[in-house]
């Protein structure tokens, strides 16, 4: 009997391990089964496909010829010809149409300068982004007294404040001690305590500013040591300050009136309406004023109907360029935007595009593109 048991313990063992090596073979074949298959492109349609586009340059515009050209029209021609389909262009007059279109599937896709948001991705499909950027603020040419504007605010702002009190503080802490050591040796410091701290923080003024000759000096000698030191050290003092006052008044006027969002809330601000600006300013509380077209919003800022302008950056930078030379593009970028083809919420193509989109933004045909348009201040 005791033989048999180590006999039947050795076969259950062996029978235990060769369960274990089979179920680990079959583990990795399991969990591969339960993953969901990557989605698979849909079939491409064989009919004539209908774009739908807007004026919108440099991402869609109409050459001289008739024919749409543009970043967006490129690249939407190299994706479609490289998968075969047959499309046609379809012009819309305002973005909301466009977006419109594409959401009731009127359209097949939309090819322009159409933007990525939370709300239109609840109506439509994307496919992936090929252009990031921001919008852009833009501003008349800095002339009469709205060029001063910044100036003014940074004298009223906290940071000059604090300067100022340190000085202040400064001169008077030297006047009390000027005070302290010619009281009892100096006319004009004796007396009531008030009169004496009143003519040493007098003196150390002058003395600091260099006005003019400092009347009733110090004639202890503790005293004319300090006034030594502090005439000495009040020719740094000051030449700081001035040199930190000019430096920010010259960022202040190169930044012009907007330097972040915050700064549009006290300025009368245009926007196109229907954009994603319109989503931003609301989001940061700014009012605005809409308009329907971005040439119509220029124009009002050039007249001066509105103070500073918001949109998207590269098409607003390509409207001042070749229409609006008398206005200025601000060196600063607000929020952030991707551009992507739209297509409407129920599609078959948009893994197919993904794919030709992701193997084209990689070409260096993409990247010539971009400088033919944009030049080489781009976005990545």
């Amino acid at each position: 009997m005791q033989r048999r048991r180590p006999r039947r313990l050795a076969g259950w063992a062996g029978g235990l391990l060769v369960r274990l090596v089979v179920l680990a073979m079959l583990l990795p074949a399991a969990t591969a089964a339960a993953q969901p298959a990557p989605a698979a492109p849909g079939p491409l349609p064989q009919r004539e496909l209908v774009i739908a586009t807007r004026n919108t340059p440099p991402f869609s515009m109409k050459a001289a010829s008739g024919e749409w050209e543009g970043i967006s029209i490129d690249l939407w021609r190299r994706v479609a010809q490289g998968l075969g389909l047959r499309f046609r262009f379809v012009e819309y007059d305002t973005v909301q149409a466009v977006i419109e279109a594409v959401a009731r599937g009127e359209v097949d896709a939309a090819a322009a300068a159409l933007t990525v948001t939370a709300a239109r991705r609840q109506i439509m499909d994307f496919t992936q982004p090929f252009f990031a950027t921001g919008l852009g603020v833009a501003v008349a040419r800095d002339n009469g007294a709205t060029a001063w504007l910044p100036v003014f605010r940074t004298f009223l702002s906290l940071s000059f404040l604090q300067g100022v009190l340190i000085l202040l503080g400064i001169v008077l802490s030297v006047g009390i001690l000027i005070w302290l050591f010619e009281r009892r040796q100096n006319p004009p410091y004796g007396g009531r305590a008030l009169q004496g701290f009143i003519a040493g923080a007098w003196w150390s003024a002058v003395a600091m500013t260099q006005a003019g000759a400092a009347q009733d000096g110090p004639r202890s000698l503790p005293g004319r040591i300090l006034a030594v030191i502090w005439m000495v050290a009040s020719v740094v003092t000051i030449a700081v300050f001035i040199a930190g006052i000019t430096s920010t008044l010259t960022t202040q006027r190169l930044q012009g009136l907007v330097r972040n969002a915050a700064d549009l809330r006290t300025l009368r601000v245009g926007a196109v309406e229907g954009s994603s600006t319109i989503d931003f300013l609301k989001s940061q509380r700014i009012a605005h004023d809409g308009v329907n077209r971005l040439d119509l919003g220029l124009r009002a800022l050039r007249e001066g109907r509105v103070d500073a302008f918001v949109y998207d950056r590269p098409l607003m930078g390509w409207t001042i360029q070749q229409d609006f030379p008398e206005l200025d593009l601000l060196p600063i970028t607000l929020d952030s935007q991707n551009y992507a083809i739209a297509l409407p919420p129920e599609n078959s193509i948009r893994v197919a595009l993904d794919v030709a989109l992701l193997e084209t933004l990689r070409s260096e045909w993409w990247q010539q593109t971009r400088f033919r348009y944009l030049g080489r201040d781009t976005a990545p």
